[in-house]
């Protein structure tokens, strides 16, 4: 041993020679034990158990806690405060402790010692206050977290409000985003019933609320005023102007006036309603801003014609720039037209021009977007290609299009809670291909082919008379032209004058019934759709006279300028698109690749 004790004395003598001459030759490793710090604590936690070394007792109530102050500090700036601070518990070796319980302080004193805690629905209530006092974040953020997964219709109420109490702004943020989300469910719960009326006031005057119908808020209010009636029916007033009543059917209204004992038990909000009715019945436009919900905003895009009709879904989610592809119509149609109308996409009528099939459908679809699924409606009173599709007053509107050669001025309309189709009043032309469009409670049906020629005219529909009046003409005929709302303004865009596919647009303003021309399209299309997202028109496909088209572009109105959107996955015309906010792409859906190609040339003029 003698001589391996020389041997390495030899060598510690050379290196220290070698480092103090400045060498830069001498070998240098460094080492880290990864669980150096866990054991280290694991043997800490031990003699904190056997009050080894422990300086500093915690008392709560008859409980005592052994533990080491460094630890504690170490973990809590509250502890660390108390410990470090100058305060008269620095000398202490006894600490009382208010306002905490013993089974939360022994479980925050074991994540001290071996960072693992937890969370469960019996402890949280506890645990996330008492963590909050001795200012332990990794446990807040635990039980944040916790409650977060455990948001359901039932409790997000006092989860945001229990967020709100002890200051977890993020928790509270994203139960206050749930809630808004999902309303309908919640509205149903005990938790709204027990809402005081500042909160139901603040809670129902979002923006964000994700309603498909504000008739969901309304009835939620009342419900709220019934549940007791005696305290509450008083306050109804002051809520029912933070309801967007504008938003409400007349004949809804004229039936709350009529037979809610609420409403006739308070006369103001009577009035009130009578002077909202007045004006949807006049048509006067209203300074109410509709609801924007916070959640994916998604353009939906059926069918359509590519050298035969189609049976295509696609979803277009405009926030992630993403195509999904859907559960696929039932039967292939082109020159359908669709919209949505209370969370559901209908797909209304067209033609099945396919190999073996060639007819106009009479038949109508509706798509739930959260179960990816389609079922059959009633079917329209006719066939109907390259109809109008408009929502008005909670009903579907099918306006115009062709039977064979049968060109139609008639119009029909579906109510989704009955399942029923009713005639309404022929408009004074035959239309097919018409565009459709809705403002302040008004049908305009403008342009069309009536079997001779394209149209210029335009007319409008009052639902109170069951009337179709005429209003100016267009400056240029035009049939399967795209036309979208945007408040007081409808906007008609491309389509065909019986010789050449356009891309100039008009626009008419309703107020002063005059037609004006703005910006035009980049390209020149026919058969194309649109449809209206962020006050933004996005035309979407088309025919230019050559060629199917995957080409999308986008017009903002405050600029007057077109700009080119995320194309379509292939070429198509004769196609239907809508938007709708929902809380998801079902996760069965595909994701799609633009191929960015247009489609070869046909001969038709579709």
């Amino acid at each position: 041993m003698d001589g391996e004790d020389d041997c390495f004395n030899s060598y510690c003598s050379r290196a220290s020679q070698r480092s103090n001459g400045g060498s830069t030759d001498f070998g240098e490793m460094s080492f880290m034990i990864v669980d150096y710090l866990k054991e280290a604590m694991k043997a800490m936690d031990m003699m904190r158990a056997h009050r080894m070394l422990t300086d500093v007792v915690l008392e709560v109530g008859k409980d005592l806690f052994y533990a080491h102050k460094v630890v504690l500090a170490a973990a809590s700036p509250y502890f660390k405060a108390m410990f470090t601070g100058g305060l008269k518990e620095c000398d202490m070796d006894r600490v009382k402790l208010q306002g905490v319980s013993g089974a939360s302080l022994s479980r925050l004193i074991h994540f001290m010692y071996t960072g693992k805690i937890r969370v469960s629905e019996n402890t949280v209530c506890q645990l996330l206050p008492a963590a909050t006092m001795l200012q332990v974040p990794n446990v807040i953020q635990a039980c944040c977290d916790f409650l977060e997964r455990q948001l359901d219709p039932s409790n997000a109420i006092g989860i945001a409000t229990f967020a709100e109490q002890y200051g977890c702004i993020d928790l509270c943020r994203k139960a206050n985003q749930y809630i808004e989300q999902n309303f309908s469910q919640i509205s149903h719960e005990e938790e709204f019933l027990q809402l005081s009326t500042l909160q139901v006031i603040n809670l129902i005057k979002k923006d964000e609320l994700n309603v498909q119908d504000e008739k969901e808020v309304y009835n939620a209010v009342l419900k709220w005023v019934r549940y007791d009636e005696e305290h509450r029916h008083k306050k109804m007033e002051l809520i029912l102007n933070a309801v967007r009543c504008q938003f409400l059917p007349p004949k809804f209204l004229n039936d709350q006036m009529t037979n809610c004992e609420v409403i006739k038990k308070t006369p103001a909000c009577k009035e009130y309603l009578a002077r909202i009715f007045k004006d949807l019945t006049l048509h006067v436009r209203t300074g109410v801003k509709e609801r924007c919900p916070n959640i994916p905003r998604v353009i939906y895009v059926a069918g359509g014609y590519f050298r035969q009709s189609l049976d295509i879904l696609e979803g277009y989610n405009v926030d992630e720039k993403v195509w999904y592809k859907l559960s696929r119509l039932t039967v292939p149609r082109s020159g359908l037209g669709g919209a949505f109308l209370k969370g559901n996409f209908y797909a209304v009528g067209g033609r099945n021009n396919s190999p073996g099939n060639s007819y106009d459908s009479d038949w109508v679809d509706k798509y739930n977007p959260i179960k990816d699924h389609w079922r059959p409606c009633s079917p329209m009173s006719s066939p109907r290609n390259r109809v109008g599709v408009a929502v008005m007053d909670g009903l579907l509107y099918a306006v115009g299009g062709s039977e064979g050669l049968k060109y139609h001025s008639s119009v029909e309309c579906y109510d989704p809670d009955t399942d029923r189709w009713i005639n309404v009043k022929h408009m004074h032309y035959k239309r097919l291909a018409v565009g459709v469009a809705v403002v302040n409670r008004l049908l305009y049906a403008i342009g069309g082919y009536d079997g001779v020629e394209r149209h210029r005219s335009a007319e409008c529909y009052h639902p109170e008379n069951n009337e179709w009046t005429m209003i100016s003409p267009m400056n240029i005929p035009r049939s399967g032209a795209g036309v979208a709302a945007i408040n007081q303004f409808i906007f008609v865009i491309g389509g065909y004058d019986g010789k050449n596919q356009l891309n100039s647009v008009e626009r008419y303003d309703t107020e002063r019934d005059v037609w004006e021309t703005v910006c035009p399209m980049k390209v020149s299309r026919s058969a194309l759709s649109v449809t209206v997202l962020d006050c933004k028109i996005y035309a979407l496909g088309g025919y230019d006279g050559t060629n199917f088209l995957t080409n999308v572009e986008i017009y903002d109105p405050a600029r007057d300028v077109w700009e080119t959107g995320e194309p379509l996955t292939s070429g198509r015309s004769g196609h239907a698109s809508a938007v709708c906010y929902q809380p998801c792409i079902p996760d069965s859906c595909i994701i799609l690749t633009q191929t960015n190609q247009q489609c070869p040339s046909s001969s038709s003029k579709r």
